[in-house]
């Protein structure tokens, strides 16, 4: 059984920071394309990561190319496709590729068998692929049986369970090993890695974390071996407001105090 203290986590002036997209930063809406991020947020993101040396990074399911979208004009070290593609604070990129014809093939499939499932979305990122179903709940054991067979038959691929989605990817990438990598450079080396998410593909991201003594964070109900959580995404942005607001700091001490803080640990 998982309970909740409400005692935050000391937050030092050496932290490397994670964040996930959908579910952490930006509301999960039907549809992929509907999500956004604050301005005011993305604000916050960027004076968060000018205060510790550009150590911020986001670590997401969504390709790199939506994650620069979704984050416009600001620009932020970033690891998409669960770290089959990944961009450092140089700019460098490091991708993980299918073979053309694989990609050809699973492709045509795919589209093949979703075109038989009446409200699912297939959502292709080059190197991996992910099957909505978050209109079409009724389709999830069959999507899950499909992924199942086409890692069979590719086992170069691993399947990743979502919320409400089911994706593909090459094997051998996830979260935490983005995260993993981002620490073995700067400016994230050195630093106590914060990670926040709300998804069992963010839970290879909390498992790396922990292991470096750092703070991981689950948004939302659920289990989780993260060791800390929040309630969902506005409780993110008002912690995200907190941490850039030194003089704050009299007054989440004082609400912390009144048992009014958002931040909980998982014991």
């Amino acid at each position: 059984m998982t309970v909740s203290r409400t005692v935050p986590p000391e937050l030092s002036a050496n932290c490397a920071y994670f964040f996930d997209l959908d579910g952490t930063l930006a509301e999960i809406k039907p549809h992929p394309d509907q999500v956004t991020v604050p301005q005011t947020i993305l604000q916050l993101l960027h004076r968060l990561a000018t205060h510790n040396a550009g150590a911020l990074a986001l670590i997401s399911g969504r390709s790199m190319a939506e994650l620069d979208a979704l984050t416009h004009p600001i620009r932020f070290p970033l690891a998409g496709v669960h770290g089959a593609e990944r961009r450092d604070i140089k700019g460098h990129t490091h991708i993980v590729r299918l073979p053309q014809d694989v990609e050809h093939d699973i492709s045509v499939l795919l589209h093949a068998a979703l075109a038989n499932m009446p409200g699912t979305t297939l959502e292709t990122k080059g190197m991996a692929f992910a099957l909505h179903y978050r209109q079409a709940p009724q389709h999830e054991a069959a999507l899950l049986t499909l992924a199942e067979r086409i890692t069979r038959r590719w086992p170069q691929l691993a399947l990743q369970p979502g919320k409400c989605v089911v994706e593909i990817k090459p094997k051998g990438t996830n979260k935490g090993e983005a995260i993993a990598a981002f620490m073995q450079e700067a400016p994230f080396a050195g630093r106590t890695p914060v990670f926040v998410g709300d998804d069992l593909t963010d839970e290879a991201g909390f498992a790396v974390v922990n292991r470096a003594d750092g703070i991981s964070v689950k948004v939302g109900s659920g289990a989780t071996q993260a060791m800390w959580r929040l309630a969902g995404v506005t409780d993110v942005w008002r912690w995200l407001e907190q941490i850039n607001c030194p003089q704050q700091d009299q007054k989440a001490t004082n609400d912390r105090r009144d048992g009014h803080e958002s931040f909980s640990r998982s014991l």
